[in-house]
């Protein structure tokens, strides 16, 4: 979700990388990016900015970037799950999609990525 930062003049110190500026984002059209070999899909919408997974878990298919928007959701185009922009939950309530930290500082949006860490 967009935070319009003061206070975090130096986001890389947070851990937060650039991702692109706001006006490279297309209001309602989502757009993919590479982050730390982490796939993630990016929607601006009313001017607000989210960053979620782009890897859909119902079939692994990294398609969210190119859903569409309905509501606060976003509709994997491959089989027609929805998604909540602003906490990666189904529609259901139940887990979905893993959601990222977004700053925007003087036009530049910013991103906080974490991969999971999986213990065999």
């Amino acid at each position: 979700m967009i935070k319009n930062s003061d206070h975090l003049m130096k986001p890389e110190e947070e851990g937060f990388t650039f991702l692109c500026q706001m006006n490279d984002l297309k209001e309602s059209v989502g757009k993919k990016f590479f982050i730390e070999d982490i796939e993630i899909a990016v929607f601006k919408i009313n001017s607000e900015v989210f960053a979620l997974s782009n890897i859909c878990p119902h079939q692994q298919t990294h398609l969210i970037y190119d859903g569409f928007i309905e509501d606060e959701f976003v509709v994997c185009p491959a089989h027609g799950w929805k998604f909540n922009l602003r906490t990666g939950k189904k529609e259901s309530g139940s887990n979905g999609l893993q959601v990222y930290p977004i700053e925007i500082i003087e036009g530049n949006v910013f991103v906080k990525v974490h991969s999971e860490k999986i213990n065999w």
